[in-house]
């Protein structure tokens, strides 16, 4: 009997966890996990071996991406849910998005430099252990240093939208990422909404509207960064709109030290969720 939730947003090495997609899975497993979904940035590259690890140990398993879209003021992250990771389309997008991302990184390091951190690729490199290089890796060495006392401030004051090390990445028209998951096999959830950092209610609503219009298929209502209050606004957002429920813990490993895998704060994301993705899923590709 499969216990009664489920954690559908997580992150391994292959983009900025510090879990190998295999320990993703087998720590879900340890913590009564009964269905996981992995969902690294811009890349379907952890879910082979994640999807081997599962069936080995008996958790259902959901191939997922999280794909960053075009928006402001705040960010669009889109969750991709029952990707193909062999879909021809889907891998081209997935490589130039990390092309792009190891562009990148090095500038964010020469902005750094003119600001006196003295860090280097090299040291980033180490961090990450052999995986993609992301912006969490460049904070914990910031963090290692004594340049920062968290990855939190790291972000707040050098790397996130405002930081003064900031580079823009290269992000996809909602509108494309959302065509590119169905073209894919999958279905569309928008992650987060508090991260949109709209001005109101109304202005959430309409945003959600037309993403909709676009195909959006469901909301992230239950995740670490919602409180109570927003996960019963978004719950409720999401029963008008006709959109699924989702949620899950945005698990990084020690890039987010705070975050367990299977818990949002302390709130489980009910096993039904996943069931009723999993049907529409279904649905859509018989």
């Amino acid at each position: 009997m499969p216990s009664d939730f489920v954690d559908l947003h997580s992150h391994s090495t292959a983009s900025d966890g510090t879990f190998a997609p295999e320990e993703v899975v087998r720590l879900a497993h340890r913590n009564g996990v009964s269905a996981l979904a992995l969902t690294d940035h811009d890349t379907i590259a952890g879910v082979p071996a994640a999807l081997a690890e599962a069936a080995k140990l008996g958790i259902d398993f959901l191939p997922g991406i999280e794909i960053s879209a075009e928006y402001k003021p705040g960010t669009m992250h889109l969750l991709g849910y029952g990707v193909d990771p062999s879909n021809p389309v889907l891998a081209e997008m997935s490589r130039r998005l990390i092309e792009f991302r190891d562009d990148r990184n090095p500038r964010i390091i020469a902005r750094l430099n003119e600001l006196g951190v003295a860090i280097t690729m090299e040291e980033v490199e180490r961090q990450s252990g052999g995986g993609v290089v992301g912006r969490p890796h460049i904070a914990a060495v910031m963090v290692r240093k004594g340049y920062v006392s968290s990855i939190k401030q790291a972000f707040d004051k050098y790397l996130g939208s405002s930081g003064s090390a900031h580079v823009n990445k290269e992000r996809l028209a909602p509108r494309r990422a959302i065509e590119l998951i169905r073209e894919s096999g999958g279905l569309t959830v928008l992650a987060h909404p508090v991260q949109l950092r709209t001005e109101n209610d109304a202005q959430l609503e309409q945003v959600l509207k037309d993403l909709v219009d676009m195909g959006l298929a469901g909301l992230e209502v239950i995740h670490s960064d919602h409180d109570a209050a927003m996960v019963e606004k978004y719950g409720r957002l999401a029963e008008r709109l006709g959109l699924l429920k989702t949620g899950g813990s945005d698990f990084h490993g020690s890039n987010k030290k705070d975050i367990d895998l299977g818990s949002a704060r302390g709130r489980r994301v009910p096993r039904e969720w996943y069931d009723e993705l999993k049907k529409r899923l279904k649905m859509q590709n018989a």
